[in-house]
């Protein structure tokens, strides 16, 4: 069960700030964020080495885009295509809504259940896909909106309903200084309950892999990324 945190504050320097941890099988391999597909020049994205999509990216024109498996949905299924295509088809567009119509228009028969964030500078979107007809869409409203695995803000999600009032309570990160302390500390939270912890421990098999905070602001991007579970590894400043 992945996680996405956006901060959304209209009229702000930074109107937006996203924090994501990616809970994947440990033994899928990936790729840290990088300029991966050279027919998609402008992405810098995670690349999974199984099927060549990502999890979570970012565009040269300040377009985010991450991807969420719904619940009971982990991994590939015979006669799906790959999800993690989602994410890089919005990106091939210059702003959030454009890329939330591309996802909205598609057949969600064709994906495994799936939650998407694509925002820029000015706001985003949320969008659902249920494995029949056309993705649900809906704008993100400013304040915080957490995703994982449930409806966004979904608080019959142990783990929403354990973290979002957190995030609500804490200093909001200010990527121009970054600072993005307080977020990266709750990002790294294995406390017990472990079954409801935002960074998963391993067992199974499965845990959290890594983590992204990015910020975006009308004239400016960031991007930070954690290439492990991000109580053991550093993020370091993608751009």
């Amino acid at each position: 069960m992945c996680s996405v945190i956006i901060s959304f504050l209209p009229g702000e320097r930074w109107p937006v700030a996203i924090g994501a941890n990616r809970d994947e099988m440990l033994d899928r391999a990936w790729d840290a964020p990088a300029r991966h597909w050279p027919d998609r020049p402008g992405i810098v994205a995670g690349r999974d080495r199984l099927a060549g999509g990502t999890w979570i990216g970012l565009n040269d024109h300040g377009v985010v885009a991450a991807l969420l498996n719904r619940i009971g949905s982990l991994g590939p299924a015979a006669g799906k295509l790959s999800r993690g295509a989602l994410p890089l088809i919005a990106l091939e567009e210059s702003t959030a809504g454009a890329g939330a119509a591309r996802i909205a228009a598609l057949d969600a028969g064709r994906y495994r259940s799936f939650n998407m964030v694509v925002a820029d500078a000015s706001g985003g979107f949320l969008l659902r896909g249920l494995e029949c007809d056309h993705p649900d869409i809906m704008p993100i409203e400013p304040g915080i909106t957490m995703v994982t695995a449930h409806d966004p803000n979904d608080m019959n999600s142990p783990r929403i309903a354990r973290y979002r009032p957190q995030f609500e309570a804490l200093p909001r990160p200010d990527p121009g200084a970054d600072d993005w302390a307080a977020w990266a500390a709750l990002l790294a939270d294995r406390g017990p309950p472990a079954e409801t912890a935002l960074n998963v421990g391993p067992r199974g098999g499965f845990g959290t892999v890594c983590s992204s905070l990015i910020g975006l602001a009308p004239d400016d991007r960031r991007f930070l990324f954690a290439p492990g579970p991000p109580d053991r590894v550093k993020f370091a400043t993608i751009f």
